[in-house]
């Protein structure tokens, strides 16, 4: 309830603008319309993860890994878990019949709650794009941050529509002459294909990864992703 009540409007606002082509966008592009200590508190977040270990929570975690190379010159410092596979993909697919069965809506919804967390955490992804594609900071904070979270929206919304441009349930009759029509009522259940693989590149790491991401996520598969070495940091 409380997601339908949050990110439903938004949902809808995106379909009517993959309808019309309009211009819309819920993410602002000015660094100060994210408060008065915005920029701080986002630089604060992303020095925070310097030198420090990221933890995921994931299952299947067999060592630590990362060597990311500020191209303004630091090193970053940060170590990523490195995966055992031969785990971590099993639970991986043990958990799409509960992501699958959530439903379309449902699953968009909380795409919705994705991106609206990362948005509020633009500064900090600006930073983490800065510093691993060599972009300059604003190109990093609007291409990073709104202009990417507005790709990902637009893939929850066409992902949905296509979702849910057949109905669930349809009641079907063909006459049969003289006999009784043969009657069925048919029920459509859109199924995911299995492990999507999203590699990410260095140049525009979330522009470019959160597409194939959320599309992914809003059809029931789950994403394994696999950063650029040089660009872990904001695809995490």
């Amino acid at each position: 309830m409380q997601l339908t009540e949050t990110h439903r409007p938004t949902l809808d606002r995106a379909l009517e603008a993959i309808r019309s082509r309009e211009y819309w966008s819920p993410h602002p592009e000015h660094p100060k319309a994210y408060g008065e200590t915005g920029a701080a508190d986002g630089l604060a977040a992303y020095q925070a993860l310097l030198g420090n270990r990221f933890e995921l929570g994931q299952p299947g975690t067999d060592g630590w890994t990362g060597s990311e190379v500020s191209p303004y010159g630091p090193e970053l410092g940060i170590e990523y878990p490195h995966p055992d596979l031969d785990v971590l993909l099993p639970a991986m697919r043990a958990g799409m019949a509960d992501w699958r069965d959530a439903g379309a809506e449902t699953r968009a919804l909380v795409c919705l709650e994705i991106l609206s967390r990362i948005s509020t955490r633009t500064h900090e992804f600006a930073h983490a794009v800065m510093h691993t594609s060599g972009q300059a900071f604003m190109m990093a904070f609007q291409a990073g941050g709104p202009h990417a979270q507005d790709r990902g929206l637009e893939a929850v919304a066409y992902a949905y529509r296509e979702q849910t441009s057949t109905p669930q349930t349809a009641d079907w009759s063909k006459p049969q002459g003289k006999r009784d029509p043969l009657e069925l009522r048919k029920a459509f259940t859109a199924a995911p294909r299995g492990i999507a693989l999203l590699i990410g590149c260095n140049t525009f790491p979330t522009w470019n990864g959160y597409p194939g991401l959320f599309a992914s996520l809003a059809t029931g598969n789950p994403v394994l992703v696999k950063p650029h070495p040089r660009a872990v940091l904001p695809s995490r």
